[in-house]
């Protein structure tokens, strides 16, 4: 779908990282859940957002988990830091009970002359 949306193979490649590393965390922390993968338009700008979403246990402190290193897992804590950082938008909604859902999403850039 990225290359299809016009992406490079480096930015196909950091979105298909991003989507692995989300659903990980489902797997890890929830269980069960879901990817969406769907190509949008904003703004005469063209990219891909991901959806994943759970009703797993929620993250009880968002800002923690985001921070680098942070992990409940015994993992290395770069899943959704690093997630944010390959990706130009991230929002996550979370909280004990809620479940999670990050939307991120990657803007193809713009092509320059030669």
């Amino acid at each position: 779908m990225a290359a299809d949306a016009g992406f490079s193979p480096v930015d196909s490649t950091l979105i298909a990282t991003a989507i692995s590393e989300l659903a990980r965390n489902i797997v890890t922390y929830a269980k069960t859940g879901e990817i969406s993968v769907s190509a949008v338009a904003q703004n005469g700008r063209r990219g891909i957002m991901i959806v994943a979403s759970d009703n797993g246990p929620g993250i009880a402190d968002a800002r923690q988990a985001l921070r680098d290193g942070f992990s409940t897992s015994g993992s290395f804590g770069l899943g959704l830091p690093g997630v944010r950082r390959l990706m130009d938008e991230f929002v996550i909604v979370t909280g004990p009970g809620q479940g999670t859902k990050v939307t991120v999403t990657k803007w193809r850039q713009a092509r320059t002359a030669k």
